[in-house]
C-alpha cells in the first residue's frame, strides 16, 4: 500500500552533546534500533556511545506506518537522516572544534537542537484496478546454491552446504544483515522441508481443527538443521540511489532463498531413477515425502518397489 511508504522520526540534541532518537519501527529482534543509532551517528559523524534510543510512541512520532514488507531501516532511517540533517543545517557555520564545543555554542546562540524528520519513499504509484504502476522502490536480488544427501532407506536427509549471496545495496550493518540472511534462509528452511501442518479430517465435532499445535506435533528448524557449511556474502558495488546511505531491505528476501534446498532434494531424489527422471515432490518436503517420492521413482524405473526400498 502506497500511504504505508511514509515515516517520521523526532531527534533531540542535548546541550552536552548527547543525542535521543525516538522513530517509528518496531524493533522485534531484525536489528532495526542498531541501524537507526548508525545512521544518526554516520550523519552527525559522533560515536554510537553518544547517541540513545528513546521507545517508540505515537505521542512523540504520529502515524506510524506498519514495521513490515522488511521496510523498517528504509523509513525509520531515512526519517532519522532527515532529521539530522535538519538540525546540521542549522549547525552550519557554528564555531567548534569538537561536536561538543559547537553544540555548547548552538545552545548559547539560542539554535534549535531538535527536529522532526520525514521520509516518504519517492516515484512509486499503484492503481490495484488498474494493476498498473511502480510499486516498489526496486527490487532486491539473490542467489542461493544448496548440496543435499538423501538417504534412500529412510527419506532422511542433510543439509551439507550452502553458499549465498545476496544484494543488500550498501549495507547499514553488515553484520545484522548476514544474521537476518542466515535467520531468514533457515526458516524458509522449515516451511519448505519440516513445518507440515495439519487439520482434524473427521466428521466429529473438532473437524478442520488444527492438530500440529505443540512443539510435540510441529516440527521447527533448530541447530540440527543448519548446513554443515553455511557461507553467506552480501553483494558488493549494490548501491542503491535514493535509499537511506545506498541500503536495501534484508529480512524477508531471503526467506525464498531456501526453494534451494526443496529443489536440491528433489534432484537428489530424482538421482534414484534414470537421467531425466520427473519427480512428484511435496512441500513441506519432510522426511516421510522424500521416502514416498523415492519410492515412486525405484518403481517408475522398475528397480523395485515400496516393499523393497523399505526392506533395503
Amino acid at each position: 500500500m502506497t500511504a504505508f511508504n511514509q515515516a517520521g522520526a523526532l531527534v533531540h540534541v542535548y546541550k552536552d552533546g548527547s543525542v535521543l532518537i525516538n522513530h517509528g519501527g518496531t524493533e522485534m529482534g531484525q536489528g532495526l534500533h542498531t541501524k537507526m543509532l548508525q545512521v544518526a551517528a554516520t550523519a552527525f559523524g559522533i560515536p554510537m556511545k553518544k547517541i540513545r534510543l528513546a521507545p517508540t510512541r505515537t505521542d512523540k512520532v504520529p502515524n506510524t506506518s506498519a514495521t513490515a514488507a522488511s521496510s523498517g531501516a528504509d523509513l525509520n532511517g531515512a526519517a532519522v537522516k532527515n532529521a539530522c540533517e535538519q538540525i546540521l543545517a542549522r549547525l552550519d557555520g557554528v564555531a567548534g572544534t569538537t561536536w561538543e564545543e559547537k553544540i555548547a555554542t548552538a545552545y548559547l546562540s539560542r539554535i534549535q537542537l531538535s527536529a522532526a524528520g520525514y521520509y516518504r519513499t519517492e516515484g512509486i504509484e499503484w492503481d490495484g484496478a488498474a494493476m498498473r504502476g511502480r510499486p516498489f522502490k526496486y527490487f532486491a536480488y539473490g542467489a542461493a546454491a544448496t548440496e543435499v544427501e538423501v538417504d534412500g532407506f529412510t527419506g532422511a536427509y542433510t543439509f551439507r552446504r550452502v553458499d549465498i549471496v545476496h544484494d543488500v545495496g550498501d549495507s547499514l550493518s553488515p553484520l545484522i544483515d548476514i544474521g537476518q540472511l542466515e535467520g531468514g534462509f533457515i526458516q524458509g528452511l522449515g516451511w519448505l522441508t519440516l513445518e507440515d501442518l495439519r487439520w482434524d479430517e473427521s466428521n466429529g465435532p473438532h473437524r478442520g481443527r488444527l492438530q500440529t499445535q505443540g512443539a510435540s506435533t510441529y516440527k521447527l528448524p533448530s541447530f540440527s538443521e543448519v548446513p554443515e557449511v553455511f557461507n553467506v556474502k552480501l553483494l558488493e558495488n549494490a548501491t542503491e540511489d535514493g535509499a537511506v546511505y545506498g541500503s536495501k531491505a534484508v529480512g524477508e528476501p531471503p526467506f525464498m532463498l531456501a526453494m534451494s534446498a526443496r529443489e536440491a532434494i528433489r534432484d537428489a531424489v530424482a538421482a534414484f531413477g534414470p537421467p531425466g527422471t520427473s519427480v512428484d515432490l511435496a512441500s513441506p518436503a519432510t522426511p516421510e515425502q522424500v521416502f514416498w517420492a523415492v519410492c515412486r521413482v525405484r518403481e517408475a524405473a522398475g528397480t523395485g518397489d515400496r516393499s523393497t526400498v523399505w526392506t533395503g
